[in-house]
């Protein structure tokens, strides 16, 4: 055998071994770095998102007294026992009398369903500006209620007025 012919068949020898093997490797690598690309890329959007949430967090902290009026107006439980504490206040300090609570109910709103209606029948007794103080008391509260339906009784001698309230309210 010739020496050229050695050189070649070695040639074409490390050429086969380079193909077969060294070339999968070399493609094996190439894969990784694209991935470790990708995930280099994949955690800095990571990064850039949480240091987002990070100063959102921190302007939040600035509008505490807001959102804390806004956790009252939409508490997280119905809280029946507050609500009826609350009503039979506001009735007392507007000079009326809280005669009855009627039936209730707590149900999912039709067009949010996280959101619980609370549905409630009451009579209260007074005078006429006590029974419109009551109301804007009502209306100006941070619990969200709603008054949806007012029927009022004239009332037998010596008698106050009688106001059949429907009231809802709101929670998560």
């Amino acid at each position: 055998m010739s020496r050229t012919t050695a050189i070649l068949i070695s040639l074409l020898g490390v050429f086969i071994i380079g193909f077969f093997l060294i070339f999968p490797q070399y493609q094996n690598l190439k894969e990784t770095n694209l991935k470790i690309q990708e995930k280099r890329t994949e955690l800095q959007y990571k990064e850039e998102y949480f240091s987002n949430l990070k100063k959102i967090s921190e302007e939040l902290k600035n509008y505490e007294l807001e959102l804390s009026k806004i956790d009252s107006a939409l508490p997280s439980d119905p809280s029946l026992p507050s609500l009826f504490n609350f009503l039979e206040k506001a009735s007392s300090q507007n000079g009326l009398i809280l005669k009855y609570v009627g039936s209730f109910s707590v149900t999912p709103s039709e067009k949010k369903p996280e959101i619980k209606e609370i549905d409630l029948n009451i009579t209260v007794a007074g005078s006429y500006p006590a029974f419109k103080n009551f109301l804007s008391t009502l209306e100006k509260i941070a619990r969200f209620v709603e008054v949806e339906n007012v029927a009022f009784s004239f009332p037998k001698e010596e008698e106050p007025f009688s106001f059949n309230l429907k009231i809802k309210a709101y929670s998560y």
